[in-house]
């Protein structure tokens, strides 16, 4: 399926689409930084344009998508961020909208933090996504039950034209696996550690977590740990010697980018790449449901239509 990633970061969702089987065409951006990861990863273009400024839509109905992905800048709705829509980010959402709405692909799937649900920007975009025909499913999932060693939930809303609401909500219920995966599972003893310091928003909350356990949401910043941390009553282990906070590669391979992907820049860039990532596996999850949806439609209608099917 022709696909194009519009906010495609370092590369997260198109990444898992493509491993889905998914043909990424072209990807667009607006963070420099980001673009030249990207182009070190992917063999398709990236172009870098401030979407917000789009008003010929030629540049995207060039490509003849059937499918546009993405994840507009999330800052605005993260509980690590300010929660404020009017500081201008929401408004990418929306844009996100206009441009699926003008370029009338078959799908879409856009991602975003789970409270972007909260939000007004959300209930226009999804208004504009209905007059123009839309089926939407809306669900939120939970990447350690996706065969992503991290408790990161994040919201995806998928559209079908002239499709059905839900439709593809049955597909992510069945795929979700029994539990959630810890680090444990995915790694084996490959990290070479017990105990691992993730840095708490605040004191309240613990800091030392254990591979036995998914890991906590991957952010955009990692700092070592302070000479001044306090053991947490929840914490999984002791402040000793042993403890260190996981390395900007260690982070992006549990955000399920390969190990073979190129990280370049500085740490700073790097690690908010990172946490603004969508874990690869979890997009290809998304991926592998709605190929499942579409097999299942496609089989059904053989079944309607017998004299379609040609063994020739």
């Amino acid at each position: 399926m022709r696909t194009i990633d519009l906010f495609s970061g370092c590369g997260g969702m198109s990444l898992g689409f493509k491993n889905a089987g998914f043909h990424l065409l072209v990807a667009f951006d607006n963070w420099a930084e980001a673009i030249e990861i990207y182009k070190k990863n992917f063999n398709h273009p990236i172009i870098n344009l401030d979407l917000n400024n789009v008003r010929d839509m030629t540049v995207f109905s060039s490509y003849q998508p059937e499918m546009i992905i993405g994840g507009p800048p999330c800052q605005d709705f993260s509980s690590a961020g300010k929660r404020d829509e009017t500081q201008g980010r929401a408004d990418l959402t929306y844009k996100f909208a206009e441009i699926v709405t003008q370029i009338l692909p078959q799908w879409f799937v856009m991602e975003n933090v789970s409270r972007i649900k909260k939000s007004y920007v959300l209930k226009q975009a999804k208004k504009l996504f209905t007059s123009a025909n839309y089926g939407l499913t809306e669900t939120i999932i939970n990447a350690s039950y996706c065969h992503v060693p991290q408790n990161r939930k994040r919201y995806f809303l998928i559209g079908e034209l002239h499709g059905s609401d839900d439709s593809i909500i049955p597909y992510v219920e069945k795929n979700l696996t029994k539990k959630p995966m810890t680090l444990h599972d995915y790694f084996g003893k490959r990290l070479g550690l017990e105990y691992y310091y993730r840095h708490p928003r605040s004191y309240q909350r613990r800091g030392i977590f254990s591979v036995h356990e998914p890991s906590p949401t991957i952010r955009g910043v990692n700092r070592p740990v302070p000479s001044t941390y306090q053991k947490h009553a929840n914490d999984a282990g002791n402040v000793d010697e042993n403890l260190r906070a996981l390395t900007t590669k260690e982070r992006s391979l549990i955000q399920t980018f390969p190990s073979t992907f190129k990280l370049e820049g500085t740490k700073t860039n790097l690690e908010q790449m990172i946490g603004n990532a969508v874990p690869v596996k979890q997009a290809e999850f998304v991926a592998n449901c709605i190929l499942e949806y579409i097999c299942d439609n496609q089989k059904e209608t053989l079944i309607k239509k017998p004299e379609q099917l040609s063994l020739f």
